[in-house]
């Protein structure tokens, strides 16, 4: 028996009490994701990205775990709720105009004290100051650092387009802006450098890709590290108090972890490993989030038919946003149909040995957007479901 048909035998005997479509989490292979990204963080702590995980109690989990320190999330709503539950690090990674979630945080010292916000421009400071309607408290803030990479005098881009600040002469006056602001204080710098923590490095079956994406990422480690340490030595200069320096991802945790300038990682998808985690050649990790659809149909030889299925991920359309069949090995989608809204056709010859009722297991494209699909997450140990915990649209919380 393969590893992998092993796995299904486990999930099967601990899910067959339970109808799918159903979402599980095997906390083994989560437990081992967590320590592999401590082992290449080196020493530095590890902020969770919750937009990777949607769940609050394998938040806790994780947090609970030495080498962890400090959530990441990704709006306001939810670092207030967060906040509010008890999580007492909470950094906003990306920039908001929730006014009301702005007023609150600014009337309640405990939320102040606990969210800090992200900022790359001076009208994001004054739509909080608009927000305030008396609140006085003190707003933690971030700065954040363009990471893309420029080639030929900036002609070619690669990264995302998130932050418009590049030098640092300009973090350094954005950080003058904060520091002579009264109700703010600036505490931290971030970079997400997506094309080198995001972006597989070794894709089978394409080795000129690969190699052209191991240049290029090279070439960006190079050029963002020399950038980056500048950008804190001018930033330190007008905020010499600055607390954390947070960078990378999943794909990047032992090459940002070298960076002298940067004092913790952020990471998430690297918990649950979903499938466009598969190739990279610096690092691998163990499926620990799966999906199973239920078998409703058989039209033919070498053909079963789930119940739904159609759950791509964000980010441009294409067949590597869609979810994988994982168990039984050998399935593949209908190039005709794929996966669907109310139902999947899936071909080859495990169809055969399917029954109607039987389970197929899937694995999403990327992490988090999978718990927007389920209200809870059955977490598995051995062939046992030893709980249930809720996802955020568990508790009501649909945050974008």
């Amino acid at each position: 028996m393969t590893p992998r048909a092993a796995d299904r035998s486990r999930y099967d005997r601990a899910t067959a009490h339970l109808d799918a479509p159903v979402a599980i989490v095997d906390l083994e292979a989560f437990d081992a994701n967590a320590d592999d990204l401590v082992r290449r963080a080196a020493g530095k702590p590890v902020r969770v990205a919750s937009k990777s995980v949607r769940c609050r109690a394998l938040l806790e989990r994780v947090l609970a775990r030495p080498g962890f320190a400090g959530v990441m999330s990704f709006t306001l709503a939810e670092s207030l709720w967060l906040a509010r539950a008890g999580f007492e690090d909470v950094l906003l990674a990306y920039p908001s105009a929730d006014r009301a979630g702005f007023g609150e945080l600014v009337r309640d010292p405990k939320l102040a004290a606990a969210v800090t916000v992200t900022v790359d421009d001076v009208a994001q400071l004054d739509l909080i100051d608009a927000a305030r309607s008396g609140g006085q408290e003190e707003v933690r803030v971030c700065l954040e650092l363009d990471t893309a990479l420029h080639l030929l005098g900036g002609r070619i881009r690669v990264g995302a387009r998130r932050s418009p600040l590049r030098t640092p002469a300009e973090l350094a006056e954005l950080a003058r802006s904060v520091e002579r602001r009264p109700g703010f204080r600036l505490v931290g710098l971030m970079a997400y450098e997506g094309h080198v923590a995001g972006v597989g490095d070794a894709v089978a079956g394409r080795p000129l890709r690969s190699r052209a994406v191991r240049l290029m990422q090279a070439a960006a480690r190079r050029e963002l590290a020399e950038r980056r340490a500048a950008v804190v030595r001018a930033v330190r200069a007008v905020a010499p108090d600055l607390e954390f320096v947070n960078g990378g991802g999943t794909g990047s945790v032992q090459h940002t972890a070298a960076e002298d300038a940067v004092t913790e990682i952020a990471a998430g998808s690297g918990l649950f490993v979903p499938r466009l985690f598969d190739h990279y050649s610096s690092f691998s990790g163990r499926p620990a989030a799966l999906f199973a659809q239920p078998v409703v149909r058989r039209p033919g030889v070498g053909v079963v038919t789930v119940l739904g299925g159609g759950y791509p991920a964000s980010g441009v359309a294409g067949k590597d946003r869609l979810p994988v069949p994982y168990l039984p090995e050998g399935l593949r989608y209908d190039p005709q149909e794929g996966p669907g809204e109310v139902q999947t056709p899936l071909l080859g010859s495990p169809a055969d040995d399917l029954r109607i009722g039987d389970k197929v297991w899937f694995r999403h494209a990327k992490a988090g957007e999978l718990c927007e699909r389920f209200d809870s997450l059955r977490l598995v140990e051995g062939d046992r479901v030893t709980d249930t915990v809720p996802t955020y649209r568990g508790e009501g919380k649909t945050f974008l």
